[in-house]
């Protein structure tokens, strides 16, 4: 007798869990970055019109294929595609997401475990003294980066925090960590917004961030908008998909996509507000690199009143952002042990999760803790150099535009109409002329928009 799923407690749960699976550093940085280089107010506008026409028709159909087939990323092609064209052939879509959570955590983490050093930086008071001498935070960081124990001890930390999760499954894992971190968040980062509010640089970032002027805004621009309302929700590699699997019936997917791309959203303004008071209150340079939030931003937090707190804050803040999406990445390939392999959940998360802790290693001493791994350059560009470089190039542009197309293919070229109608008005209702726009936007739109991603990549663009 097969065993029955688990189930999240409520919608509540799951919209927590899968907001918090799409908040991450591309929230909390790589969104104000693009903002500030597009110029403000127009991209903002054509970021929020991708999320609706590409984001939201993309979250729904994962969450589709995951609870009409309760089950993982591969046995949700394995269910779903039989007896349909191209046959088990989909099923590579569920190994591609697998694959790309597996690889993607095992980098992703080590960025994360940075934030637990911060954290005791912060609250220690070495941080103050070292941001009150910025040179001094450079060399700092740059001796952080090349020192492979600490690097490892970090990302093992936040490994184990991320294993430890998952490791007691659905509800009295995952869900119950996202009641409590989720609300945490949102609480620091409203803190943090009302602060920036006092901050001199406030009213200006105010009129940059909803002030549009569409002559200031690129092709490119539009083309980097397009392709961040994909990146940010997590699509692409199953996550959403997985966790739809433990969606009950009587909830309703499309309100539940509508509140976690809402969520996300939000956030992203809101880290803008945030980094932009800062940005013209101090007229720092932003760069594109992560690393800012390591080296410049703790030197403006100590300009600001209350720098230690804020510095503190900030940096749990990350941490939590960072912590609810490796619990999904974690869950994605730990579900594909539990359904395909037949593992029960402490095996499959232990394994899975030191497996990737293991190769992650690779990544945490590839920034100058080993030369080798260092300098390695299979892409030839700069910005893959390095295990870590490389990992992120191939994740970010190959692995999941490709896996987020062949996901919108597949719902809304393979799957019939009446099959997705019903999972949609199960625990929703009729919804007329609302089902006919999404079905075009995922068989038409929302294809072409992540295609003309793949495209910008293989002329040269960079998502990272």
């Amino acid at each position: 007798m097969a065993k029955e799923r688990a189930q999240w407690t409520g919608r509540l749960g799951f919209v927590l869990a899968a907001a918090g699976s799409a908040i991450g550093l591309g929230n909390l940085w790589k969104f104000p970055y693009i903002t500030y280089e597009n110029n403000g107010g127009a991209f903002v506008l054509v970021y929020l019109g991708a999320i609706a026409l590409v984001g939201v028709p993309i979250m729904v159909a994962e969450i589709v294929l995951g609870r009409r087939s309760q089950k993982n990323a591969v046995g949700a092609f394995r269910v779903l595609a039989q007896g349909k064209a191209g046959g088990q052939l989909w099923r590579g879509v569920g190994f591609l997401g697998v694959m790309t959570g597996f690889v993607i955590l095992s980098y992703y983490s080590v960025i994360a475990g940075w934030t637990i050093r911060y954290i005791l930086m912060a609250v220690s008071g070495e941080l103050g003294g070292l941001a009150h001498h910025p040179a001094d935070l450079q060399a700092f960081f740059g001796e952080f980066l090349s020192n492979p124990y600490q690097q490892i001890l970090f990302h093992s930390l936040f490994m184990g925090a991320t294993i430890g999760i998952v490791y007691f499954g659905v509800g009295r894992g995952i869900e119950r960590a996202a009641k409590l971190l989720m609300p945490v968040l949102l609480t620091i980062l409203a803190m943090l917004v009302i602060y920036s509010f006092w901050t001199p640089g406030f009213g200006e970032a105010m009129r940059f961030l909803f002030r549009p002027n569409f002559s200031e805004l690129s092709a490119s621009g539009v083309l980097e908008a397009l392709g961040h309302s994909f990146f940010t929700l997590s699509l692409g590699m199953g996550a959403m998909l997985t966790y739809g699997s433990y969606m009950r019936k009587r909830d309703s997917i499309p309100r539940a996509a509508l509140t976690i791309c809402a969520l996300d959203t939000i956030i992203a303004i809101s880290a803008c507000i945030i980094m932009f008071s800062i940005i013209f209150s101090f007229d720092f340079e932003v760069t594109k690199s992560s690393t800012i939030l390591f080296t410049t931003l703790p030197v403006v937090f100590f300009q600001l009143p209350g720098g230690a707190f804020v510095s503190a804050l900030f940096y749990v803040l990350v941490a939590f952002a960072a912590l609810t999406s490796t619990i999904s990445l974690l869950e994605v390939v730990s579900s594909y042990a539990i359904d395909e392999l037949g593992w029960p959940r402490r095996r499959a998360t232990l394994t899975m999760g030191a497996a990737i802790l293991a190769f992650g290693t690779l990544s945490a001493v590839s920034m100058g803790g080993n030369a080798a791994l260092s300098n390695i350059n299979f892409i030839g560009r700069p910005s893959t150099a390095g295990v870590f470089g490389t990992l992120d190039y191939l994740a970010s542009n190959w692995f999941l535009p490709v896996g987020g197309l062949l996901i919108a293919l597949f719902t809304g070229w393979i799957l019939s109409r009446d099959e997705t109608r019903e999972e949609l008005e199960e625990g929703n209702g009729p919804l007329g002329w609302k089902f006919s726009l999404w079905r075009f936007l995922i068989r038409v739109a929302a294809p072409a928009a992540v295609g003309a991603i793949i495209v910008s990549v293989i002329l040269g663009a960079e998502y990272q």
